[in-house]
């Protein structure tokens, strides 16, 4: 015989019922059967309030009443037939009458006792019970009804009374062999030897269906609910969160009491002593398997089964020397607790007995912290062991799997994915079972984490990486065009989803936390709001997603100026924007030791010749412990064209006013021409170099005749160049006589860094420089014959923007490790 519960949701509405004598009625062909109900959905907590308002003395009880009756009865309507309608409505009514007498009593007694308050919360199940009952008969499913109340015997603990098994068990086995029928009963309820209705605590129909289960030896419970089975994670936190096929009774177990809501842990006790498999279904999807929970686990790739959460719970830390070596502090302690009715989720103690951490519900702190300081009030006084301490806002995190016995690496690799996100580590716990590994984390940090640990363990195939972007121009228009390219590729070989969840520019700003479409995002964003770039850092601090990147493709100082706020909340940056890594070294610092600490990325390839790998190939000598003897570098593009394209009798004026109009300078060609730009970037690889200098050392030639710099337009710009064109011409003539070319070059060497504009010869790296192209020497102790040169393309938006892509994958890579 099998034994089957539905839920509150599953006898919710008409529709529901009917889908629950589809599901009977397919079991009535097969076997007996006894199945147990909940009160329909939202009953129970109407009868909570009905109570507590009639109490209160509070008359609007009767409105309530009324509203469960006409729940009842027009259900009733909908479903029974009309020549049956009379007896059952008549019997809800008759049931419903008592109701009103109990809630009379009570308003006029000005008082509701837990013995009335479980007789009034019994009308739930019994008023629901009866109607499902009577609406199986007339579908063709053999049926009787049974008030659990005549078989379920518990003690008087009013609101979570103890069943007597004993008891229960005859009474169940006695009753069962006269019924020739299937049964319909009543969760949640039983009553005392003396008839007192008592009510089973939380999962009571679950126990119920458990209780009756064990009583006959049946060969298997069901519980149906309203989702799929026991899921890898809560799916209201974690989207991509799964059903698993199957789960120990001791998975179960540890699942349920950190969280997770399908079942409740009592639940499972009749069923583990008598080894019955219990089936979690949903009825409104019937052909969906579900979870099977018996004794084994099952076979899996997974060493973890699952990850659950508690919310709203505080860590109390008791401490003092006076701890040390005493016998009997833990006794005392929880002795205190347990006497006080509190109780306790984890416990974690120091192997030096100096401290023992404890996490209780939020709401029971308070009394704990008077109970335990009342317990140790003399060691308190005598400085022996400090005041309880107390850390609110918090929320437990427990990963949970029979197969995580004996699998090396599961606490490096939890503890991993939540430093590479910024997630503090408030306690943690571990049985030597190893089947649950606990930790105490920040409360605002749960969904973070709770994704962040299943795609560790569940999705460790494909990482989700959560992108923000402010600066959407040439650069960020390329990048998001490279992005939705790559996207098959990225998810497919190398196993992360970028999504991208912020765009900003001057004008607009969109967050959207299931990511922007990247097909539409220009559309997208014209639609969103008045851009605040202040407001968009914060929406992306609150949303604490896991794995975010920040990328400013901007040259805005404004930028700037959030990067160390954002470094600090555990958010990556990339960016080609120089003016961070340029500023004052101080800051430059800071910034790098922020990242460090927070155990993020700080990436910026692109700050020094666009797409080309300068700096990571320097920080990779550098790290290997190579000495840098000597860098040089052609790092303008603008100026690489510029000195490159002027030969022959070509006048420089006008190789300036060509390169301006293929839109290589800035719209003042000055700030190319005087070498600021350069500077910065010599700067950047004089620091990443270790070199601790300011902008102001940077020696720049200045190659501009004083006419051209004091002009003030660029057309009065271009007058005065062309009046010193012989300037120009007469530096090219000598370098030519000499079979030289002219470079403009960025210098370090022995710790000092300068631009200037020299004449290179065939011998030297620069010589065969052509186009736009940047070039960079290393010379090293490795390198000191020939240097170690790097030439390509410097400057523009396609290369730029695949530098910015390259530091994306680089940190994605980081967090997938």
């Amino acid at each position: 015989m099998k034994v089957l519960k539905f839920g509150g949701t599953s006898v919710g509405s008409v529709e529901s019922i009917r889908k629950v004598a589809e599901i009977l009625s397919s079991y009535k062909k097969k076997e007996k059967f006894v199945v147990v109900f909940s009160a329909m959905s939202g009953i129970t907590n109407l009868l909570v309030e009905v109570g507590q308002k009639a109490s209160a003395t509070d008359i609007s009880y009767q409105q309530i009443l009324k509203t469960i009756e006409q729940k009842h009865v027009s259900t009733a309507k909908t479903l029974i037939d009309v020549k049956n309608q009379g007896k059952v409505i008549a019997q809800l009514k008759l049931v419903l009458n008592e109701l009103q007498d109990l809630l009379q009593g009570v308003y006029l007694l000005k008082e509701l006792s837990p013995r009335s308050n479980d007789l009034v919360l019994s009308f739930g199940e019994r008023l629901s019970s009866y109607l499902v009952a009577e609406f199986l008969k007339q579908e063709g499913v053999d049926v009787t009804f049974l008030d659990a109340r005549n078989v379920v015997i518990t003690d008087n603990g009013f609101g979570s009374a103890k069943v007597d098994f004993k008891k229960t068990d005859k009474a169940i086995k006695d009753y069962f062999k006269d019924v020739k029928t299937s049964v319909v009963t009543t969760g949640f309820i039983g009553s005392t030897e003396k008839g007192e209705t008592t009510t089973l605590g939380r999962g009571g129909s679950d126990y119920t269906a458990s209780v009756f289960g064990a009583a006959l030896d049946s060969e298997g419970i069901e519980i149906w609910t309203d989702v799929d089975g026991i899921m890898t994670a809560d799916p209201r936190k974690v989207k991509r969160a799964f059903t698993l096929p199957q789960v120990s009774y001791i998975e179960a177990m540890e699942m349920s009491h950190f969280g997770a809501k399908v079942i409740y842990p009592p639940t499972l006790q009749p069923a583990f002593k008598k080894n019955i498999p219990i089936w979690i279904k949903n009825t409104f999807n019937t052909a969906f398997e579900g979870t099977l929970i018996n004794a084994k686990t099952s076979a899996t790739d997974h060493s973890v089964k699952g990850i659950s959460s508690i919310e709203n719970i505080s860590l109390l830390n008791l401490t003092g020397s006076g701890m040390v070596g005493v016998p009997g502090v833990s006794g005392r302690l929880f002795g205190a607790l347990a006497r006080n009715f509190i109780n306790v989720i984890l416990i974690t103690q120091a192997s030096s007995e100096h401290s023992i951490c404890f996490v209780i519900d939020s709401k029971e702190s308070a009394k704990a912290k008077a109970a335990v300081e009342e317990e140790f009030e003399h060691e308190i006084k005598a400085g022996k062991i400090d005041k309880l301490h107390e850390k609110d806002n918090l929320a437990i995190v427990a990963v949970v799997g029979d197969n995580m016995r004996h699998t090396p690496g599961i606490a490096g690799k939890l503890f991993s994915s939540l430093g590479k996100n910024g997630i503090n580590v408030v306690a943690i716990a571990q049985g030597s079972s190893e089947i649950n590994l606990s930790v105490v984390i920040g409360k605002e940090d749960l969904t973070k984490a709770l994704n962040v640990i299943h795609e560790s363990f569940f999705l460790s195939d494909v990482k989700t990486i959560n992108v923000f972007v402010v600066g959407v121009g040439l650069i960020g228009s390329a990048l998001l065009k490279q992005l939705q390219k790559q996207a098959t590729y990225l998810q497919k070989e190398k196993g992360f989803k970028i999504n991208v969840v912020g765009l900003a520019n001057s004008k607009k700003m969109l967050i959207n936390e299931n990511g922007v479409a990247l097909t539409s995002w220009k559309e997208k964003l014209e639609e969103g709001e008045k851009a605040n770039l202040k407001e968009f850092v914060k929406r992306m601090v609150d949303l604490n997603l896991r794995n975010s990147i920040f990328v400013d493709n901007t040259s805005n100082k404004d930028v700037v100026s959030f990067y160390h706020d954002i470094l600090d909340e555990s958010i990556s940056i990339v960016t080609p924007n120089k003016l961070a890594n340029s500023g004052l070294f101080k800051d430059y610092k800071k910034l790098q030791e922020t990242a460090f600490k927070r155990g993020v990325k700080l990436m910026y390839e692109t700050n020094v010749g666009a797409g080309l790998p300068v700096i990571n190939t320097l920080n990779d000598l550098k790290d290997s412990g190579d000495k840098i003897i000597r860098i040089e570098g052609v790092l303008s593009g603008t100026l690489s064209y510029i000195f490159n394209t002027f030969k022959g009798d070509k006048k420089f004026s006008d190789v300036v006013k060509e390169a301006k109009e293929k839109g290589f300078t800035e719209p003042d060609p000055r700030d190319d021409l005087n070498g600021k730009d350069v500077a910065r970037k010599i700067l950047i690889l004089s620091r990443e170099a270790g070199f601790n200098l300011e902008f102001d050392d940077v020696v720049v030639e200045n190659i501009l005749p004083a006419p051209c710099l004091k002009a003030k337009t660029v057309e009065d710009f271009f007058v005065e160049l062309e009046k010193n064109n012989s300037v120009f011409s007469k530096k090219r003539d000598e370098a030519d006589k000499a079979n030289k070319v002219l470079r403009f070059i960025a210098k370090l060497e022995n710790g000092k860094a300068e631009v200037s504009l020299q004449a290179v010869d065939s011998t030297h790296p620069f010589f065969s420089l052509s186009g736009s192209d940047n070039m960079i020497a290393y010379t090293t102790e490795r390198y000191k014959e020939r240097p170690l040169v790097i030439k390509g393309p410097g400057a523009g938006a396609e290369v730029t923007a695949a530098g910015v892509f390259g530091d994306i994958i680089r940190i994605s890579n980081y967090l997938k490790g």
